[in-house]
């Protein structure tokens, strides 16, 4: 029986004789998110990715103070990317096992100890281990707090993971001016300051999140026995490849734009701050407007055709070529290129009901991990052929995300 995608509720519990009022109200009032839970979630997501979002604002700093190469510092970043993305299935394959809501704020605490020490590290050894530590703490938060909020979304799953996302596109961007008003401010120490919010929010959720939702250790058995949904390994693999593509033309975009202002189109470097805020703030409201948008018509049908519409968007702002039109266009762009990750979250968790946990952590840190190898390609294709061939590529690539979305099959249920 199809399992069709605008109607992902979670399993209704046995049949009890009720009166078919009593019914509705009760199905209705199990439709309904639980909104201050998610609001948690989303506040541990901003300061979670306000961390991750700061390292490259650190970077420069701590070359200068530590006298590194560019090399060691690309090392930074690769041990940053490898615990905070790739290492996620596994963290993924922990909360499937047994719901630990205590991982939540510890992994909060954890980052923000590890990104705030940086600026006091003695030696780059050091260095590397307290990014790995920040790693660590942002690979651990993101499966466990996509669970969660889609475990109390009800029918809205879809709304519920884009206010969570929402956190996350806020942190982001904050990290940088964060930090850096930080370290231009109080000199290198200052990244000390970090720690501050982390433990701080990390308190609120240790105190709160035992009085919201369910008793911890039920939710993920309970799913695994009740949920209707069929798992579907080739539809994740697949899925997987569409995610890593739309990887590849957000970072491509997100890379190479201010290199394209100010290297082959000549604008003032100052352009490039703006340029990326329209981009990465349109990114986060058109976030929260898919989510209602695909609770109705469906996520499937609406990841489809997000990346069919974001290719002339792309090719529209190339065209202007800086023109005054090309703040708008980047803004549709990266509205609807953005909006569509979250939507594949909650696919990828009904293509694999019972494994809620790793399902995020494949979408959220393996796809967007290994799609952040694709720049690397892009970078080759810059140097070889200039600047816009990249910019063209990435542009370009959803078509081929489009392609391969059409044969991802519609989420089952059990028979």
């Amino acid at each position: 029986m199809v399992y069709h995608d605008e109607a992902m509720t979670e399993s209704r519990p046995a049949a009890v004789p009720e009166a078919a009022a009593s019914s509705l109200v009760v199905e209705r009032v199990r439709a309904r998110p639980d909104a201050r839970l998610i609001a948690l979630l989303a506040l541990g997501h901003c300061v979670i990715d306000i961390n991750q979002g700061s390292l490259p604002a650190v970077l420069p700093f701590l070359k200068t103070a530590h006298r590194l190469s560019y090399a060691e510092a690309g090392a930074i970043v690769l041990v940053a990317n490898l615990t905070s993305s790739v290492i996620q299935p596994v963290f993924g394959y922990l909360a499937d096992r047994a719901a630990r809501r205590w991982l939540l704020p510890v992994s909060v605490a954890t980052a923000g100890v590890g990104l705030g020490l940086t600026g006091v590290a003695p030696g780059y050894w050091a260095l590397l281990a307290l990014v790995l530590v920040m790693g660590l703490g942002v690979a651990a938060y993101h499966p466990e707090g996509y669970r969660t909020a889609t475990s109390v979304a009800g029918a809205r799953k879809a709304t519920a993971v884009s206010w969570f996302s929402l956190g996350g596109n806020v942190g982001l961007a904050l990290g940088p001016p964060l930090l850096t008003t930080l370290v231009t401010t109080l000199g290198l120490p200052g990244s000390l300051g970090m720690v501050v919010p982390s433990l701080l929010v990390a308190a609120v959720l240790a105190a709160v999140l035992p009085l919201l939702g369910g008793p911890e250790g039920a939710s993920p058995a309970a799913g695994r026995s009740a949920s209707r949904g069929r798992t579907m390994p080739g539809a994740m693999a697949l899925l997987v490849l569409v995610v890593t593509i739309r990887s590849w033309t957000q970072l491509g975009f997100t890379t190479f734009v201010p290199f394209y202002y100010v290297d082959h189109l000549g604008a003032d470097p100052r352009l490039v701050g703006p340029l990326l805020f329209v981009y990465l703030g349109a990114g986060a409201l058109g976030t929260v407007v898919a989510g209602p948008v695909a609770d109705r018509v469906g996520p499937l049908r609406y990841m489809r055709w997000a990346l069919l519409a974001v290719t002339p968007l792309a090719v529209a702002f190339l065209l202007t070529s800086g023109g005054p039109l090309a703040f708008l266009t980047l803004a549709l762009f990266g509205g609807l290129l953005v909006s569509s990750f979250t939507i594949s979250v909650v696919l990828g968790q009904a293509y694999l009901p019972r494994h809620a946990g790793m399902a995020s952590g494949l979408i959220v840190g393996f796809a967007i991990g290994t799609g952040g190898l694709g720049v690397t390609v892009l970078g080759w294709l810059a140097d070889h052929w200039g600047l816009p061939a990249a910019l063209w590529a990435s542009a370009l690539l959803p078509l081929a995300g489009f392609v391969a979305a059409l044969f991802l099959p519609r989420p089952r249920e059990q028979a």
